[in-house]
């Protein structure tokens, strides 16, 4: 893979830490924008910046006085990187006459979007700020951690430039950068994917991605892997500080390699690996970390989109022992089995096939977590991580949920494109955001399906810990929903762009703050919004709409989308990222990927 480049001539020299400047970046749809820069130097002897555009809405109260809160989403300039080298010639303007007249093509700042989320606010839905990353550009900004707790860093990865940022949030809606994590920080591992923060405010990252070079790396530990390259296999694991360095890195490949049958490489490696972690979610109090193995990065960011073969798409989970924080045992991996719509002919939409994500349960008496396949299109579950060998099993398929998302949708869950997976704090509740299939997906005549949000109620499955029956080992049950009394029941469904194949949300969080009745906002264990983003990849062709939107959580698991949360410009439901004007300037469109609801520290109890 091909480095990014940096923007050439960067007057770093110029930029100091805390300077507030009316900006003259700012296009006529921003006015009075305010400017604050912070910079710190790297590893490498170099200042990497983040600049806030605050807009006059950027206030800690609105107009009662009632204190704000925010939903954060990182996301990327949209630009010709986007663009497969075959669609190059349909983009506006011509490339012939120069890159100026090609619309929205040239690279520019990636950045943190701050959003007014407080419900009732005059300004509910704006965006008050940009927070702009440099001197990386064409970062492809993908994943930050799937919650936030007060005093907690926010760890942001750059899917492209192999870079992990890490953000000083306390002050919001202001932004400081607390440090910079760089490719040669992490030469073990590459292409950061998602964050799960600790109660010390360390984190772990996922890097899906090989070591940056080919052949063999030693780690610290001194494990010694044969890896094929930037973007390849085996990927690894790394610990962060509050600030974004590096407190250790281990490799999630095994000694002898995976399964060759069902694990491929390109090139091909001597010891087969699955190991391309994406997911990541950990119980602390069981010191067990669960990661999910996704696909070989390098086949699904680059051209050729269409994987080769489709066992570069990965079936596995891994555990781990992280007694000692700083060097995580691999515990286990386990293949996830195939289920009754199971197609030996086409392998790549198989319930087992790329395992994106997977989400722990979160009290005391539950030892369970759950794990999802985006192109398998199927829930598993293990009743106990802390098992030398977990086992899982699918408990639901999202064909099941497939009508009631939307009406014109079959209840073929293959090629669901699912991305997000959660439990609710309580337990309760598994939520799950998904993209929808793809027009032709299955074959010429596949229609696809409409993407959305549903949620199962989950209760009885934990419920029955170890013992628990469920089994979805019937076309029946893939479709209708497991017959056992403890299968997770559908609660509640929504669409998102109803009508259109493959275009809703990849990602979500749940908001997990409310506000009391002293003014100050307290964490929940019943959440009661969802953000949620429509964008993946865009050279996958999961391209989405680029809408972020909230949808309402009502009583038993309902959901509503949020008709109020509108875009400050259109009008329309959901802030809009394919915009022109940004308080940063006149970039045009951008790519959101994850989001965050996230609440000053001074406002948070």
């Amino acid at each position: 893979m091909r480095w990014r480049k940096t923007l050439a001539g960067a007057a770093v020299a110029v930029l100091a830490a805390g300077v507030v400047t009316a900006s003259g970046d700012n296009s006529p749809a921003y006015a009075d924008v305010q400017t604050f820069v912070d910079s710190k130097t790297a590893s490498d002897g170099k200042q990497y910046w983040v600049k806030n555009h605050l807009t006059p809405q950027a206030q800690t109260r609105d107009s009662s006085g009632e204190r704000k809160k925010w939903l954060l989403v990182w996301a990327g300039d949209e630009n010709i990187a986007d663009t497969l080298v075959k669609d190059l010639k349909n983009l506006p303007g011509s490339l012939t006459g120069g890159l100026g007249k090609v619309t929205n093509a040239l690279p520019g700042p990636d950045f943190l979007a701050v959003i007014d989320a407080t419900e009732g606010s005059p300004d509910y839905g704006k965006v008050v700020n940009t927070a702009t990353v440099g001197p990386l550009v064409e970062n492809e900004p993908h994943h930050m951690q799937y919650v936030w707790h007060k005093g907690d860093t926010i760890y942001a990865g750059a899917l492209f430039a192999a870079a992990t940022y890490a953000f000083d949030v306390s002050a919001l809606p202001q932004l400081k950068l607390k440090g910079i994590s760089l490719p040669t920080n992490t030469l073990g591992g590459s292409v950061p994917d998602a964050y799960w923060t600790l109660k010390d405010g360390t984190a772990y990252g996922t890097y899906m991605g090989g070591p940056v070079v080919p052949g063999p790396y030693v780690y610290a530990n001194g494990q010694t892997v044969v890896g094929n390259g930037f973007a390849g296999s085996p990927g690894s694991l790394v610990r962060f500080d509050q600030t974004g360095k590096v407190l250790s890195q281990v490799s999630a490949a095994t000694p002898q390699g995976d399964d060759p049958k069902l694990c491929a490489n390109l090139p091909r490696l001597g010891a087969p690996s699955c190991a391309n972690p994406h997911g990541i979610q950990a119980r602390e109090d069981l010191n067990i970390l669960v990661t999910s193995d996704y696909a070989e990065p390098r086949n699904i960011i680059l051209d050729p989109v269409k994987a080769p073969s489709p066992y570069l798409r990965r079936p596995t989970v891994r555990t781990w022992d992280i007694s000692d924080r700083n060097n995580p045992e691999l515990k286990a991996v386990s293949y996830l089995q195939n289920g009754p719509r199971s197609d030996p002919a086409d392998p790549l939409h198989q319930e087992s096939r790329a395992v994106m994500e997977t989400t722990v349960t979160n009290l005391p008496g539950h030892k369970g977590a759950f794990a999802q396949t985006m192109q398998g299109g199927a829930v598993h579950y293990t009743p106990d991580i802390t098992a030398a060998e977990p086992h899982w099993y699918e408990v639901f398929d999202d064909g099941s949920a497939g009508k009631a998302i939307h009406a014109g949708n079959d209840s073929n869950g293959g090629g669901s494109n699912g991305g997000w997976i959660q439990t609710s704090p309580d337990d309760e509740y598994l939520y799950r955001a998904i993209s929808g299939r793809g027009k032709g997906a299955l074959g010429p005549n596949d229609p696809g399906t409409t993407g959305g949000v549903y949620v199962l109620n989950i209760e009885k499955l934990l419920a029955a810990g170890t013992s628990f029956q469920c089994r979805i080992d019937t076309l029946a049950e893939a479709q209708n929903g497991g017959s056992e009394a403890d299968c997770p029941s559908l609660a509640g469904a929504v669409p998102i762009n109803p009508g259109t194949p493959a275009a809703g949300p990849h990602w979500g969080a749940y908001d997990n703050f409310e506000l009391g009745s002293d003014g100050f906002y307290r964490e929940i264990t019943s959440p009661k919004r969802i953000a949620v983003s429509n964008y993946f990849v865009a050279r996958t062709g999961l391209d989405g709409d680029h809408k972020v939107n909230v949808v309402k959580i009502g009583p038993n698991g309902q959901l509503t989308l949020d008709t109020s949360f509108k875009d400050e410009f259109s009008g329309q439901v959901g802030v809009n990222f394919n915009r022109k004007d940004w308080p940063h300037g006149p970039f045009g469109n951008a790519k959101p990927h994850s989001e965050l609801f996230v609440v000053a520290d001074a406002d948070v109890k």
